[in-house]
């Protein structure tokens, strides 16, 4: 779960920053919902696995927040919010 929640979070990432180019910030709307389904899959990640072994699901929860965030202070910005 940890890798998938990785790979999920620089999936994000890198639309984020398609996400961040002018015209193209309607890409949010999806953004935001793709990232929080990765964020649910680090959670579950970090609750089943050991310890020691927590970090890759702790990255990708950290990297699909960030995600999140940037997406949601996006569409604050740009008047995508009603």
């Amino acid at each position: 779960m940890g890798l998938i929640s990785l790979i999920w979070g620089l999936v994000a990432l890198v639309w984020m920053v398609v996400a961040l180019i002018p015209l193209l910030g309607w890409g949010n709307w999806f953004l935001i919902p793709f990232a929080a389904v990765g964020a649910v899959i680090a959670a579950i990640g970090i609750a089943t696995t050991r310890p020691e072994q927590r970090g890759r699901a702790k990255t990708g929860l950290v990297l699909n927040g960030i995600a999140i965030i940037v997406g949601v202070v996006r569409l604050g910005i740009g008047g995508g919010v009603l």
